[in-house]
């Protein structure tokens, strides 16, 4: 499927971005990651705070593409829509973050523990990397949503 598809099945919507927009989610990526280093916090909360950080960038995929996520099942989309941006490639990771989503979901709202600190460390690594990547991807597909 596309993106396209994608809207017409009603999971996303048009959405014109901004360089202040993008900068501003760049910005709490930035945040979260040096939070969730944060030695006090529990492996739960480094572990949201980092999942938050790779939900942004998602954000920043989609927005800079022209689409915003449906309400419903917002996270899933975002998430779910990394291949059928940075191609089928990053299938993977769209599936781990995806687990991720569910793990973060049930130590925010149904117990706490259920998160190890190498799980933590984990998902820490990977939004370091991944923002990387789609820095490159910016510069290169959409250099105009960058601020100098």
């Amino acid at each position: 499927m596309t993106l396209e598809q994608w809207k017409e099945n009603g999971w996303l919507s048009s959405h014109k971005t901004s360089p202040q927009e993008i900068g501003n989610l760049l910005a709490i990526v930035e945040r979260d990651l040096e939070d969730a280093v944060n030695e006090a916090l529990s492996p739960d909360w480094k572990f949201g705070i980092a999942y938050n950080a790779a939900l942004k960038l998602c954000t920043i995929l989609l927005y800079a593409e022209g689409y915003r996520a449906a309400r419903v099942s917002n996270h899933y989309y975002t998430i779910n829509a990394l291949p059928l941006i940075l191609g089928q490639e990053r299938k993977d990771d769209a599936i781990y973050l995806d687990t991720c989503r569910i793990k973060r979901n049930t130590v925010e709202y149904d117990y706490v523990g259920g998160v190890t600190e190498a799980e933590a460390e984990e998902i820490i690594s990977f939004v370091k990397d991944f923002k990387m990547d789609v820095l490159g991807w910016l510069k290169k597909k959409h250099p105009e949503l960058l601020k100098e």
